[in-house]
């Protein structure tokens, strides 16, 4: 390789690499991303702009891993080497940019719509994916298509399509969501009203012109008024030589309907409109229970977006001006008043306060802010006024990510949800197939031309396959908006259903079991050395260290009074330790291993408990650390918690022995592993994997990346790196260990609870179906038992809400 890329870590499907020559050029690391996409055994691309990172998932049987290097680094070294201004032709794939869109499609009645609208986009050859999500009402696309394509292509279909980039924009798409919950009532009970006295009428079954022409005058503003929605989408969709639910529904009352309108004229008395009347309110009756439920399932959305205020004041040549939060620029001095929420991610410039930011962290008590701090958007101020500088603005918020993280998770499609998306989207066919049939064998064996009309309707109302399509995403829902709530997030579904079957977990120590705040204990200074040039040196070359041992080293120097001089050369081996040079002096600081295998002369007294860190000036040993961390006030009964599980537990950590097993000891684990470098951590697995056993990792460093994203489950602790929380398909944001059984437990549920609906999803259509086609069900029956599978299965996902 040459210098173009770095390798971070590397998995048989699997890589991550740096490109440190694009570090902080998002275009051209974008450029990078959007080539590297076109290659056809690249399966998927993750960019983090503000490390130079790409993690790559490729099939190594088309395109070995030491062929995908030498390919990224040829094509990273030329897009280096590139002028600034890239010709658009680069950005040229199948026609146009390759890019991911994701929009919000409003209409979506049923399973069968989203299955319409996901196989009508993958037709098109510019999209190379598109998976559409009816719990989530969203439609995400990867392709050379640009917005307003897509747009295009799902109002065709009869749906309405809208942005939801910003967090304004998914605002305003939930402010829409609760007005079309509000309409879906009004419109059900001004049905319901109206059809009310229809069916009485109809029960009664008077032969008086005038009691039919009675129900003629109140069906119809219930058939073409309330249900009119229902004719034209399906019109819409005939266009298209397509059909969903809504072509059942509009075959079905415009059947009842239009027979019962021509019986009337003919002065004949079987009619049918109390039918055509109550299936309609009975389905609009259904939906709108349903849609009610959905919402309740999507309220850790609603909450995440409420968090960011709309506006902003801004400090402008000291004149206070209230901006547009999506307005903020980077830069901008933002006045946040008592009370208050944080409107960006920035930094203290002036004044004090207290800050609650249990909504990013999990915890309740409000943390102390002053010049120099932190702050996350979302977060409310307490008692004090402040004013900070916008350091992300936007989607690069926290919060915005939060969002991002939480929405992609509920709008994953779960190997168990694909085999409801294959049935769906072959069912309203199957369905009319039937109906038609049925129809014929009633009439072909002598029965009424009502009767048979009658059953096939039955038939049509039916088999409605939206509690099939509800059953896995409204769960994923529920549970994601839960585990958000816990402070867990979770990146995607597919580690949601994973974490249910885990058997083993992996635990790093510094940072993750412990506090990570390690603190110098012991120091022994080497005859003949000085005690502050040496602790000079040694503070020197740690400072440019993002290890906790180092910064422990850092602070106990600058507690004695020493500064830092300047470093010349630096390098690390992730692990094991660091070389520096400064000025004539050469400095090594690490492990005993590592000053050894540099040809330095060791005799270090064991640290029991402790761990020791060496320090080497110009190959002679200088000093050594005693250090220590404390443990994590939770861990031990997660630890404990995780055991009752049936989860077996094990400490893989790069410390040395004895430190290792102290902490071990305490927590009560019985497998250590220690001096562990990065790699051995990933191997061992892969050797538990390889055993059949299924994999968690919980950790927060670099060292961790790579056993991250080699496990089933990856668990990041929120306050780790941002190297290890992008290898990690799930978060733990206050980096409470004990949160790592709260989401085994909540997996399970929801697993458990997805079979559930599964079950009776399949099972409430293999007998209801049959049973319509044999006349047992009346149409008014068969709309209202359609309606209220659909509740049933939502319902039932909401449990995840409600535990604690």
């Amino acid at each position: 390789m040459t210098e173009a890329i770095q390798v971070v870590h590397q998995l048989r499907r699997r890589i991550r690499i740096v490109v440190p020559s694009l570090k902080g050029d998002a275009e051209r690391l974008c450029l990078l991303e959007i080539l590297l996409r076109k290659h056809a055994a690249i399966r998927e691309v993750r960019l983090v702009p503000a490390l130079a990172s790409l993690a790559l998932r490729f099939d190594p049987n088309q395109l070995p891993a030491e062929n995908l290097l030498r390919l990224v680094d040829t094509v990273a070294g030329n897009i280096a080497r590139a002028p600034k201004q890239v010709p658009p032709e680069a950005l040229a794939c199948d026609g146009g940019e390759v890019g991911e869109i994701t929009v919000a499609v409003e209409g979506m009645t049923c399973a069968s719509c989203a299955a319409l609208v996901q196989m009508s986009l993958n037709r098109d050859p510019r999209i190379r994916a598109a998976s559409v999500n009816y719990a989530t009402a969203t439609a995400t696309v990867l392709g050379s298509l640009d917005r307003p394509d897509v747009e295009a292509r799902i109002r065709a279909l009869g749906y309405e399509a809208r942005p939801m980039d910003t967090l304004s924009q998914r605002r305003l798409i939930v402010e829409r969501e609760r007005q079309h919950v509000k309409d879906a009532k009004r419109r059900a009970l001004s049905a319901c009203l109206l059809s009310l006295p229809v069916m009485v009428i109809g029960m009664a079954m008077p032969r008086s012109r005038f009691w039919h022409v009675v129900e003629f005058a109140l069906t119809t503003p219930v058939v073409l008024g309330a249900g009119w929605p229902f004719f034209t989408r399906a019109a819409k969709l005939a266009k298209n030589r397509a059909a969903n639910m809504d072509t059942l529904i509009a075959l079905g009352t415009g059947a009842a309907y239009g027979h019962s309108l021509t019986s009337l004229v003919a002065g004949r008395h079987h009619l049918y409109f109390e039918a055509a009347a109550g299936i309609i309110s009975f389905v609009l009756l259904g939906r709108w229970l349903e849609e009610r439920a959905k919402g309740k399932a999507g309220d850790a959305i609603r909450k995440l977006l409420d968090l960011q205020p709309p506006t902003a004041t801004v400090i402008r040549d000291e004149i206070e001006v209230v901006v547009a939060a999506d307005d903020l620029a980077v830069g901008d001095i933002i006045l946040v008043r008592p009370g208050e929420r944080v409107p960006a991610d920035g930094e203290v410039v002036f004044g004090r306060t207290t800050l609650d930011e249990s909504m990013v962290t999990g915890e309740s008590m409000p943390v102390i802010k002053g010049p120099g701090d932190s702050v996350i958007g979302g977060c409310i101020n307490g008692v004090g006024s402040i004013r900070m500088t916008a350091k992300a603005v936007g989607q690069d918020t926290v919060l915005a990510g939060i969002v991002r993280m939480v929405d992609h998770a509920q709008a994953t499609k779960l190997p168990v949800q694909r085999m409801a998306d294959r049935v769906s989207s072959v069912f309203v066919p199957g369905v009319v197939a039937v109906a038609g049939v049925t129809f014929a064998t009633w009439a072909a064996g002598g029965a009424r031309f009502s009767t048979a009309l009658g059953n096939a309707v039955s038939v049509l109302l039916i088999a409605c396959p939206c509690a099939l399509g509800l059953a896995t995403p409204t769960a994923i829902m529920a549970a994601t908006g839960q585990a958000a709530r816990r402070g867990i997030y979770i990146r995607n579904g597919e580690a949601l259903e994973t974490a249910a079957t885990l058997s083993v977990l992996v635990f790093d120590k510094t940072g993750t079991l412990t506090e990570g705040r390690p603190v110098v204990s012991h120091f022994t200074l080497q005859p003949g050395f000085d005690l502050n040039e040496t602790l000079a040196l040694i503070v020197a070359a740690e400072a440019g260290s993002e290890h906790h041992l180092g910064r422990s080293i850092v602070d106990y120097a600058r507690s004695k009074g020493i500064e830092a001089a300047a470093v010349d050369e630096f390098s690390a081996e992730i692990g094991r330790g660091i070389r520096a040079r400064i000025g004539q002096h050469r400095i090594l600081v690490g492990s005993a291993a590592f000053l050894r295998a540099e040809g330095v002369t060791v005799e270090a007294p064991p640290l029991d408990g402790q761990t020791p860190v060496l320090a080497a000036i110009d190959g002679r040993f200088a000093a050594l650390f005693g250090i220590s961390d404390r443990p994590r006030a939770t861990s031990a009964a997660a630890i404990a918690r995780l055991h009752a599980l049936g989860i077996r537990t094990l400490m893989v950590t790069g410390d040395v022995e004895s430190a290792a097993q102290a902490i071990a000891a305490e927590m009560g684990i019985a497998e250590v592993v220690a001096q562990a470098s990065p790699a051995r951590k990933q191997e061992i697995v892969a050797e538990l994997r390889a055993a059949g056993e299924s994999v968690g990792m919980i950790g927060d460093g670099i060292n961790d990346a790579p056993a991250l994203a080699a496990a089933d489950v990856g668990f990041a602790i929120g306050t780790g790196t941002d190297v290890a929380i992008e290898a990690a398909p799930v978060t733990l944001v206050n980096g409470d260990i004990a949160k790592v059984a709260e989401m085994i437990e909540l997996s399970r549920k929801t697993m458990r609870i997805i079979r559930q609906n599964l079950v009776w999803a399949m099972g409430y259509n293999t007998i209801a179906i049959p049973g319509a086609a044999l006349g047992e069900l009346s149409p008014m029956v068969a709309s209202s038992a359609m309606a209220l599978s659909s509740v049933s299965v939502v319902t039932n996902s909401l449990r995840l809400q409600k535990d604690k």
